[in-house]
């Protein structure tokens, strides 16, 4: 195992178990930050979107092109990208039965209680909600594992973007499970372990596809990681930062992801 593979799966790691975070603010914090929320969620879906449209969906096109010639590369290209979209909405078409992984709590959310007869549903909530972040990670480890293994910088700058992301994640998980069982050990044991999906997600790139990578399926892989990342973007991060919205705060963060990622790119290039 090289450093860059290591480095790739550290990077993983590290966005993944940001659900932990989630849960710490949740017990340590006595209110949320609205503001710093909406700014933080729409800052990391200008980064996905604007890493997936203008570096990462050209680089699959021209590993493709490079493979299978103009026209044919241009169209798996295309099939990679939309295909990426399509997975992650018939998982969010299944998910919901299960737990809704995109339904956003706040830290207030704690104060009121449940009563007796909601113990038993809100455990049930928290163990499936967390049941459901774990799958929905997986594909999000696979795109930042081959995110970095591709370029190191391009890679550091999803794993941020992922963490945050995943930050709220964690809330949702441990606000039910600490709801239902009074304890703090574990509704963060959950939370955490919510998250540790996405690294299983890396290890799974590395051990399954790396062995087989050329630039066909990289490209392929690559153009579905955008899609990916552009649906994420677009049916999560947007809508919750919307939620918390003051005087259009989360399309400023918006604005500053893809300004920031733009000059990343420039001078990192």
């Amino acid at each position: 195992m090289d450093s860059t593979v290591l480095f790739a799966l550290g990077l993983t790691l590290f966005a993944g178990l940001a659900t932990g975070i989630g849960s710490l603010i949740a017990f340590f914090a006595s209110r949320t930050n609205t503001k710093f929320l909406s700014v933080s969620l729409g800052f990391s879906a200008g980064v996905m979107i604007y890493v997936s449209m203008i570096e990462i969906f050209f680089k699959a096109k021209d590993s493709l092109t490079a493979a299978q010639g103009e026209t044919a590369g241009y169209w798996l290209t295309l099939a990679g990208f939309f295909g990426g979209m399509v997975f992650m909405a018939v998982l969010d078409r299944i998910l919901p039965q299960m737990g809704n992984p995109h339904e956003v709590r706040t830290v207030e959310d704690m104060d009121d209680g449940p009563t007796n007869d909601e113990y038993a549903r809100l455990r049930k909530m928290g163990i499936f909600t967390a049941l459901a972040i774990a799958i929905h990670n997986f594909p999000e480890g696979i795109a930042t594992f081959m995110s970095a293994i591709q370029d190191p910088a391009l890679g550091i700058a999803i794993a941020i973007a992922v963490a945050i992301h995943n930050i709220p994640e964690g809330i949702a998980v441990s606000v039910p499970i600490y709801y239902a069982t009074g304890s703090r050990k574990k509704a963060f044991q959950y939370s955490f372990l919510s998250g540790v999906s996405e690294p299983v997600g890396a290890i799974a790139a590395w051990l399954f596809l790396m062995p087989f990578l050329s630039d066909t399926l990289f490209g392929i892989i690559f153009a579905g990681v955008a899609g990916i990342m552009v649906f994420i973007s677009l049916d999560e991060l947007l809508p919750a930062a919307k939620r918390y919205d003051e005087a259009h705060l989360s399309i400023y963060g918006l604005v500053a992801g893809m300004a920031v990622m733009a000059l990343s790119l420039v001078l990192l290039a």
